[in-house]
């Protein structure tokens, strides 16, 4: 089957709610396609348990905006997220596979939600994750309003992560995925109880390598290709040049920013050029040499300054968490235990969730955490249950 891919703009709003992926074979699933091997595979699963697919891959940025940013100055970077080159594999396993196949244009709605975000989080001395804003404002937000308009049930991704429904509590629950090296719940603690009732996650029993079987056995086009993990409107992975050029794009070219880098006892140790261009815990790159490793400790936007100091000086034991996503529950009113986790690769930590007014929330660590960092999230465990998480102040 040779079907083109057809742009479709997303409009309306719906409100979704309903059944899991056992439901009857005849349901019609959306999924969600990078081009990579996961949600090819994704795809391919829902296609053997007798569902009726629908491709959908979303356009997001376009490629060829800020051409001084690409790796070699002739456009796109090959073989990186969301390219060209995805939209392509994603089409040929449409093809392979005998589904219906559409490019969903989202560029206005990412642009909005995820890079000008990202932009000013940067310039205010914060860390954001635009995987995280994309998942819950782009992915399973507008992409699960068009898969509901062109007749599909729910959507499913490829994403490492599990969803079960609670009979008990009539809450929907994310938990992580059995292959804890490829669990990606972390990103997904912004998904809403309307969302998670909607969306299905084929990969989350299975390792990367039964993942990469199943894409083999199915013939797959793209079951040997790589891994991409740069940021996808990023093609060199170089952020600071991107914001500069974004900035500039925008009208509103990045002046010098310059300040002063201090020891945590305040004495001046140099000067930096753009609080944007640090991150807490960074060693390299900061332009000083005392004799001794130093770490970014902290960014004071108020005075423009970059804290440095050892290794020990960058741990913490709390921090104050924004916009708080409960999932197995409605915000508790007491104080209760979990793990956390500060970063993706962070190994989760002990502590007590206190509640606070307007969706916020303190986390005590019970042992001291190293480089908490403003604009990360603080997503909360109980053993493998996702309990929520929200934005480091």
């Amino acid at each position: 089957m040779n079907r083109e891919a057809t742009i479709i703009s997303a409009a309306g709003s719906v409100v979704f709610a309903g059944e899991r992926s056992k439901s009857p074979a005849s349901s019609t699933i959306a999924v969600a396609m990078s081009g990579g091997v996961d949600s090819s595979a994704a795809a391919a699963i829902l296609r053997q348990r007798g569902h009726a697919v629908i491709g959908l891959t979303m356009q997001l940025w376009n490629q060829r905006r800020l051409p001084e940013l690409q790796a070699d100055g002739d456009g796109p970077a090959p073989h990186r997220c969301c390219s060209l080159d995805d939209v392509y594999d994603a089409r040929r396993v449409a093809q392979h596979l005998e589904f219906p196949f559409y490019v969903v244009n989202f560029e206005k709605q990412f642009e909005e939600s995820v890079i000008r975000p990202f932009v000013n989080e940067y310039l205010e001395g914060r860390t954001p994750i635009p995987c995280s804003s994309c998942n819950s404002h782009v992915k399973f937000d507008e992409l699960l309003r068009t898969a509901r308009q062109i007749g599909a049930d729910r959507l499913a991704t490829g994403h490492y992560a599990r969803i079960v429904h609670n009979a008990d509590t009539n809450r929907w629950e994310l938990w992580k995925a059995r292959d804890a090296s490829k669990d990606q719940s972390y990103f997904l603690f912004g998904l809403r109880q309307e969302q998670l009732a909607r969306t299905d996650f084929p990969l989350g029993d299975l390792t990367k390598a039964e993942v990469r079987e199943i894409a083999r056995a199915s013939q797959l086009p793209v079951a040997e290709k790589p891994e991409s993990q740069e940021i996808c409107f990023v093609p060199t992975g170089n952020y600071v040049r991107f914001i500069s050029s974004y900035l500039t794009e925008q009208g509103r070219p990045l002046e010098s920013d310059t300040g002063e880098i201090v020891s945590t006892d305040g004495e001046v140790l140099g000067r930096h050029s753009g609080l944007h261009q640090f991150t807490i815990g960074q060693r390299k790159g900061l332009g000083i040499s005392v004799g001794r490793p130093l770490y970014v400790v902290s960014l004071d936007r108020e005075r423009n300054r970059v804290v440095v100091g050892e290794d020990g000086e960058l741990r913490g034991s709390q921090c104050e968490v924004r916009d708080v996503n409960w999932i197995p529950f409605k915000a508790p009113q007491e104080s209760i235990r979990a793990t956390v986790k500060i970063r993706h690769r962070h190994d989760p930590a002990d502590a007590n969730l206190i509640p606070a007014p307007n969706d916020s929330a303190t986390v005590v660590f019970d042992v001291p955490q190293r480089a908490i960092t403003a604009g990360q999230a603080a997503v909360f465990y109980s053993g493998e249950q996702v309990l929520g998480g929200g934005w480091i102040r």
